[in-house]
């Protein structure tokens, strides 16, 4: 049996829905298409204000992904110290940092060619 075919719109949107299930905040996606070998299509960054609060928003991504669309990531790194989880859909690669840290590696900067959408907190 073929598996389904999920759209990089409905994965996006199943993961901002599981960030903020659990109040990840600073929500941005980075499109990186129209960005020469880039290993994805889109970053998504958020954070969360402890190891508590990113492993529950690593777990709400991956509960409302696989709830919505029967899909889970191809690989998932850094949930021992929790205080940079990285989620590989493939397509789309989800980096849920600690505040300290996202401000630390600052990978916006890093990505400035990409084209950044913030998305508003809505708490």
């Amino acid at each position: 049996m073929a598996k389904k075919t999920i759209s990089k719109d409905e994965l996006l949107s199943n993961i901002i829905k599981g960030i903020e299930e659990v109040k990840g905040n600073d929500i941005d996606i980075l499109d990186l298409r129209e960005i020469e070998n880039t290993v994805c299509d889109y970053f998504i960054i958020c954070n969360g204000n402890s190891n508590t609060q990113v492993n529950a928003i690593v777990n709400s991504v991956q509960k409302t992904v696989s709830k919505e669309l029967k899909d889970k990531p191809w690989h998932v790194e850094g949930v021992e110290n929790a205080e940079w989880v990285l989620m590989d859909y493939v397509d789309i690669v989800v980096h849920v940092f600690q505040k300290h840290v996202r401000e630390f590696y600052n990978i916006e900067g890093l990505w400035g060619d990409a084209k950044i959408t913030t998305i508003p907190n809505k708490y």
